[in-house]
Formats: C-alpha cells, sequence, structure tokens
C-alpha cells in the first residue's frame, strides 16, 4: 500500500490497554525511543494489535503541543 503520509516511523508494540471504547497502544521505534497512541478498541481488534506486533506508525497532523512549567 502507497500511502501520501510523509512521516512514517517502524516499530513494535510493546503495550495494548484496552478500555471500554478505545485502546492505548505504547510503541518502542526502531531507534529505542517509545510512542503512545490512543485508538479506537475495535481498530485495535481488528489490526489484531498485540505485545510484539510489528507496525508503521503514520503521523500526519497539523500540530503536536507539549508543555512544562
Amino acid at each position: 500500500m502507497r500511502l501520501s503520509t510523509r512521516n512514517q516511523l517502524d516499530g513494535t508494540v510493546t503495550q495494548v490497554t484496552r478500555g471500554e471504547a478505545m485502546a492505548v497502544v505504547r510503541i518502542r521505534l526502531a531507534g529505542g525511543d517509545e510512542i503512545t497512541s490512543s485508538i479506537t478498541r475495535d481498530a485495535a481488534d481488528d489490526l489484531g494489535l498485540a505485545d510484539g506486533t510489528p507496525v508503521k506508525v503514520l503521523i500526519k497532523s497539523t500540530e503536536v503541543s507539549l508543555g512544562v512549567e
């Protein structure tokens, strides 16, 4: 599959926490950093996400905000 999304990172699922409607998925990137994604539980189930699943993280956003005091 070819995608227009330019920010594509290879990683491996390290943890899937399923809630009632959403799932929080932790991914270890190829360089060792970790990223977290919140997706619907149905999407996590449809993709068969579990510890050790190789994934491609696709990031398409107009804004990424963080803040600390």
